[in-house]
């Protein structure tokens, strides 16, 4: 079980910000990635089919070999919540590593979120903050358009459509002085650069992808689970809509052209490798 791979799963391209840094934590595991394309975003949907979606996207990576699921999308984890419906291997969702993170960060105890609309309304990120540290200040933000600016490729430092999105949608956040920005969609580091612009430099910016990777190492160290293969793992990529598009698309968020095999879920399709 030790060389089966990590399945991580999201509505679209942003988990691949998890994989990234999965690759760069441990460099050795084997990782199957299901994007739902055919279905993002995620964010503008009910609870209820959040969670039939995310059930379903749960059982095909139980297809494959597994040993631990992560589910890098935010409004999944929001919906899910502390009541994870995988219960027999490990299962992490982005929002508490990235909460300890941001607790850990902040100097002035103002914490602000953004998030899809979805994610914002649940109130998840908040709550958690909260039950840790009910003395702190906590901004949210929702900003439904990112994800289509992101996943349709707007994400050049100085795009003006996207800048003038970004800067209406963090203004308010900026209006609360907060030091320590969660980015609770996992396509927002996408564009990091420019939210942590508009923000300044004295804001410090959470990426949850990146700290739920770091969960993993941990939790897959204290349960003996890490391979023990010598040489590389690789990554395996399935989606359920078109594979060119994936692929065109990955780049901006793996920062490199995609190297593992690209299959479209119900038939499979070679991508390159």
């Amino acid at each position: 079980m030790k060389n089966d791979a990590i399945g991580v799963f999201d509505s679209g391209l942003g988990g691949l910000t998890t994989v990234k840094e999965l690759n760069r934590l441990l460099p050795h595991e084997n990782i199957i990635y299901f994007g739902d394309t055919a279905r993002v975003p995620y964010g503008s949907r009910s609870p209820e089919t959040i969670l039939r979606y995310a059930k379903e996207d749960v059982a095909f990576l139980r297809q494959h070999q597994v040993k631990m699921i992560i589910a890098a999308c935010g409004t999944v984890s929001s919906v899910v919540g502390d009541r994870p419906f995988v219960t027999d291997m490990p299962f992490a969702g982005v929002i508490y590593p990235a909460v300890a993170a941001a607790c850990a960060a902040t100097r002035t105890k103002r914490i602000g979120i953004i998030g899809t609309p979805a994610t914002i309304k649940s109130e998840s990120y908040k709550k958690a903050i909260l039950q840790q540290h009910p003395d702190y200040f906590v901004a949210t933000q929702a900003c439904p358009l990112f994800v289509h600016l992101v996943e349709n490729g707007y994400t050049d430092f100085h795009n003006p459509v996207t800048r003038l999105v970004a800067e209406e949608y963090l203004a308010p956040i900026q209006a609360q002085k907060v030091d320590t920005l969660i980015l609770g969609c996992t396509h927002y580091p996408v564009i990091a650069d420019m939210i942590g612009d508009i923000m300044g430099a004295d804001v410090t910016l959470i990426s949850p992808g990146a700290e739920t990777a770091g969960y993993a190492k941990q939790c897959l160290t204290e349960k003996n689970l890490l391979s023990n293969r010598t040489e590389n793992g690789k990554n395996v990529y399935y989606v359920s809509d078109s594979v060119e598009l994936f692929t065109e698309n990955a780049a901006h968020f793996l920062q490199k052209e995609v190297t593992g095999t690209v299959y479209q879920s119900g038939w499979q399709k070679e991508a390159g490798c």
